[in-house]
């Protein structure tokens, strides 16, 4: 063999091996750049809050052909959100939608969005999550909680599903209410006279019936999958307040992400909320009509019975907050 033919054959014989090894690293490769996230959430499944995640995996998946998935832990499968919290912090957890009143009883900048009379309406609160100064407040996460906020679902605003006749904001003195327990919530229902009372939610409709508790603070969706019209006389629109939800990631994962990855699972997340968001101002004029069907009286109370109560809320909240006199000026706009 002369020296080339002895070259060719060396050269040929690295090439294979290089192919070879090629053939056995490509699935691997492959194996590293696919993602399985998985998400945390406390609400049970059919909400329309894990609709919108499981639809935020559908899109996933369907945009990168396969590549990244999400599997979504829903109704505190995983603890409830301060554990999910914590896990997000450790990276042991990638992704989970928390509730504003968990995150503002920990960020006072957060629970600003949660103040009374922000907005008075459902179809307000759909344009002021999506409002830059909305946004803006989720710049404080990374700092704060070791998380990346990538967008806002919401409820609708929340009313008083009472066991007693009321028809005002005055009649609300004395009432023992389940409300949200946190300050935001706290703050506003004790300077209304009433006396929050601490009740696991699966308790309610039991401590309704046997006057443990004189009403609940709810969100009407909630209420009527829960069918809380059953044990109360009247149900009392605030117009006041109302429980978003901010859609997590983990920092410490984000970091691991590419920035291809990044961009689709924001782009996924706000498109699912965005229609979680559209969806809910549809469908509320919807559950009026079947509370009212139900039948059961519905009342609205006055926004100008509370100005007083307003203004001492925010000589609590502003001090700890500075950017809740920003959403009180967009709110106004909307």
């Amino acid at each position: 063999m002369s020296n080339g033919d002895a070259n060719m054959a060396l050269t040929r014989r690295k090439f294979l091996a290089a192919g070879a090894a090629l053939s056995v690293a490509a699935p691997s490769l492959a194996l590293a750049q696919a993602k399985e996230l998985r998400l945390g959430i406390l609400t049970p499944a059919g909400h329309p809050w894990n609709r919108a995640a499981l639809k935020v995996g559908e899109m996933l998946a369907a945009e990168s052909k396969g590549r990244l998935s999400l599997t979504v832990f829903h109704s505190g499968q995983l603890g409830n959100e301060a554990a999910m919290l914590q896990q997000m912090q450790s990276g042991a957890l990638d992704m989970g939608w928390i509730m504003a009143a968990e995150l503002g009883s920990r960020v006072p900048t957060i629970a600003a969005i949660t103040a009374p009379y922000v907005v008075d309406s459902t179809e307000k609160i759909g344009k002021l999550v999506r409002d830059p100064i909305a946004m803006k407040l989720l710049e404080v996460l990374p700092a704060e909680t070791g998380t990346i906020g990538l967008a806002w679902g919401i409820t609708g605003m929340r009313a008083i599903f009472s066991a007693k006749d009321i028809s005002q904001l005055a009649d609300i003195k004395g009432m023992k209410l389940r409300i949200n327990p946190t300050p935001a919530y706290r703050d506003f229902y004790q300077l209304l006279g009433a006396a929050p009372t601490p009740i696991p939610t699966p308790q309610v409709f039991d401590a309704m019936t046997n006057g443990q508790v004189d009403g609940l603070e709810a969100d009407l969706e909630f209420s009527w999958n829960q069918r809380f019209d059953k044990v109360s006389k009247v149900i009392l629109q605030m117009n006041a307040i109302f429980m978003p939800v901010i859609a997590l990631v983990s920092g410490r994962v984000w970091q691991t992400l590419p920035p291809a990855d990044r961009e689709l699972i924001t782009k996924s997340v706000k498109a699912a909320l965005d229609t979680q968001i559209d969806e809910l101002a549809v469908n509320e004029p919807k559950l009026v009509e079947q509370f009212k069907a139900a039948p059961i009286p519905i009342r609205q109370a006055s926004r100008a019975d509370a100005e007083a109560v307003v203004a001492e809320y925010d000589k609590i909240w502003l001090p700890k907050a500075p950017i809740l006199a920003d959403l009180r000026k967009v709110g106004k706009t909307l």
